[in-house]
């Protein structure tokens, strides 16, 4: 998909928020809703997914609505931080399918690295055990502030 389009209120992002599709979790309030990636990059790789805005990415998004999700992707990053101690943090956002974006609902990456662990390609490291997602969920969530 390009950069312009209509959101798709079926995208599974979507579906997420409104309760229909299943995630596991980490932060949720009024605006902001971060789970785990069942396709992670790493292990701790969670997104954090806008609850009140219909933007597909970044160029679309409300300037009130991308402040506060970036003040909640910070939050949790350092959530991730100090409850899985990476080497580093990768924080990303795509925008448009050349760049990378698979989901067209905005959304925000947060990927744990560690210096011995390769990183898995976006979108390519298959599906997670979804216990395994709980309890790294679990320790993420102890750890926000």
């Amino acid at each position: 998909m390009s950069l312009d389009g209509a959101y798709d209120d079926q995208n599974i992002f979507a579906r997420i928020v409104r309760g229909e599709a299943p995630a596991v979790k980490i932060y949720e309030d009024h605006a902001v809703l971060a789970f785990m990636d069942v396709f992670p990059q790493s292990r701790g790789h969670c997104l954090v997914v806008s609850k009140t805005s219909r933007a597909r990415n970044l160029l679309d998004v409300e300037p009130e609505v991308l402040c506060k999700l970036m003040t909640d992707v910070q939050r949790v990053a350092r959530a991730v931080v100090a409850a899985l101690n990476p080497d580093g943090v990768v924080i990303t956002q795509f925008n448009g399918s050349p760049a990378g974006q698979t989901v067209f609902h905005l959304h925000v990456h947060i990927i744990p690295r560690w210096i011995d662990q390769p990183l898995k390609g976006h979108g390519q490291g298959g599906i997670a055990d979804v216990d395994a997602l709980k309890v790294l969920a679990e320790q993420i969530a102890a750890k926000i502030s």
